[in-house]
């Protein structure tokens, strides 16, 4: 019986079919580990990139870097539906707009936007959530969110397909983009294919497929792994026993956060600056 937490990252390459959660279930099958979360959802239908953490490292949930987020996507014009997504029931058809028209478009949808979510999306509007009310065949009123597009790179055409790869901040929902891409083309569109291939410094080419997480040989990164876009101090052993008791200890590096490690490299907290001073938020290791 397995009697010491596994703590870590771990790297899913998610297959379409699965629900995030099923790859949450599945390693907390395999491992025994049974605190283990994600650092962003995926769409059933989507693939790619997920990031969990393990045991004592999900308290480090609220401050893992998941920006910047890349996604290979493929947008079909000329339906829109319910859904956003080519899961749904069309609402509207349209003729195609040109390659031109679709490029200018896109500038419109670059930079920081107020984004409208998808009707079939978890936000909750009055404790309800917006795909359980569209689902009872009522539409919620959702407030748009503001969310950051840093890049479009347009690809090819396939009839009415076309090959996007969108770099955006956290919280930007690509099936949206699809549809207000489709409606600012005076056209319509949603999303038929869903790819994620990095969230933050993590990227897909290092992640296990569920078959490799299925047989027990998906690598498990250190906690640290989970801070390394953060600012890093090293911590002398007088530091150590002061940050283990919730004491705070002098700043030495720059940052509003920093992941405090002891010699051995090991993660010991993470901290938040407080003048000069570091105040522990997080403490993983106690001593």
């Amino acid at each position: 019986m397995r009697t010491r937490s596994i703590d870590g990252v771990l790297l899913a390459d998610k297959a379409a079919g699965m629900s995030s959660h099923d790859v949450v279930l599945l390693v907390r099958r395999v491992t025994g580990e049974k605190r283990v979360g994600h650092a962003g959802t995926l769409d059933p239908f989507a693939t790619g990139l997920l990031v969990l953490l393990l045991g004592h490292a999900t308290r480090l949930l609220p401050y893992i870097d998941g920006e910047p987020k890349v996604y290979e996507a493929t947008i079909r014009f000329g339906i829109e539906t319910d859904t956003d997504d080519l899961l749904g029931a069309t609402i509207r058809t349209s003729a195609l707009p040109s390659d031109a028209v679709v490029r200018a478009a896109i500038s419109g949808l670059t930079g920081m936007l107020d984004q409208v979510p998808p009707n079939y999306s978890a936000k909750r509007v009055e404790g309800r959530r917006a795909y359980e009310a569209a689902r009872a065949g009522e539409l919620l009123t959702l407030a748009p969110a503001r969310v950051r597009v840093d890049e479009w790179q347009v690809g090819a055409w396939r009839g009415a397909d076309l090959d996007v790869v969108i770099t955006c901040g956290a919280g930007t929902y690509i099936r949206a983009l699809a549809r207000d891409l489709g409606r600012s083309t005076e056209s319509a569109a949603h999303l038929v294919a869903l790819r994620r291939t990095q969230s933050g410094p993590f990227r897909v080419d290092n992640a296990s497929s569920a078959e490799v997480i299925a047989s027990g040989n998906a690598p498990v990164l250190g906690a640290r792994a989970a801070l390394v876009s953060r600012p890093t101090q090293q911590l002398e052993n007088v530091e150590v026993a002061r940050i283990v008791r919730g004491l705070e200890v002098d700043a030495r590096v720059a940052g509003t956060h920093a992941a405090l490690v002891n010699e051995k490299g090991e993660l010991v907290a993470v901290a938040e600056r407080r003048n000069d001073r570091w105040q522990p938020r997080v403490v993983l290791r106690r001593g």
